[in-house]
């Protein structure tokens, strides 16, 4: 898992894991990997509704562990069940109660923020995770992700080329890099990425995307070729 997933220090703490008939499988950012193969896998679970933006009221779930590692366990329990979102808030605000250095903490919490299109709260808590361990690849990438969805993506750029840095082979930084250069009108850097991105997922669901956009920038370099030399 670590390889799949190349911004995580520890799958077993960071991410959900469980069974799916003889194999483990782990959830993560919303979406499930089988890591023997590198294979996505299809969630039937309802993890994937969307979820509106709304108070959070602190729960207190019940028994609570004592310990941070059991609170933190608990919390990652709680993210496995849509309807237990903001018990894990809960959770994971108390761990960070316990311990406001546990950067994995701040990590998840953002996440469900994010997932709430809490954005404020979920660029607090990974800014807070990267300033505590800044040699978290998962932290910059979360933080990039953030950056992107409202607006700011030169500073994603930014944040996802951090992330790839400390983790060359992070797939995903590679393929949401690419997607903001493209944005920026960059398509050279962003061919950079793509390619970089089918060298690590040679046949996962968005290895077709990336090799489309490959084709797609190389053509139009070609297109200028032409019309430079016939000028």
């Amino acid at each position: 898992m670590q390889k799949q997933a190349a911004g995580m220090g520890n799958p077993l703490l960071e991410a959900g894991s469980f069974s799916t008939g003889n194999r483990i499988a782990f959830r993560h950012e919303g979406r499930v990997v089988e890591p023997i193969a590198g294979q996505f896998m299809f969630d039937f679970s309802a993890r994937d509704n969307v979820v509106t933006r709304s108070a959070v009221p602190m729960v207190k779930p019940g028994p609570i562990p004592a310990d941070v590692a059991g609170l933190f366990a608990q919390g990652i329990a709680f993210e496995e069940d849509p309807n237990t979102q903001v018990q894990a808030i809960a959770a994971y605000q108390r761990v960070l109660e316990l311990d406001p250095e546990h950067a994995a903490a701040h990590i998840n919490l953002g996440t469900l923020h994010y997932n709430r299109q809490d954005y404020t709260l979920a660029e607090k808590h990974y800014r807070a995770a990267v300033t505590i361990d800044p040699r978290y690849a998962l932290a910059y990438f979360d933080l990039g992700n953030v950056l992107d969805e409202t607006g700011r993506v030169t500073e994603a750029i930014q944040a996802y080329n951090t992330a790839l840095q400390l983790a060359p082979t992070y797939g995903d930084a590679h393929y949401n890099v690419a997607l903001a250069y493209e944005k920026v009108r960059e398509p050279r850097k962003a061919l950079k990425h793509w390619r970089a991105y089918v060298k690590l997922d040679t046949s996962g669901p968005w290895a077709v995307h990336a090799r489309n956009q490959i084709q797609r920038i190389m053509q139009a370099d070609g297109l200028r070729l032409v019309y430079k030399q016939t000028s």
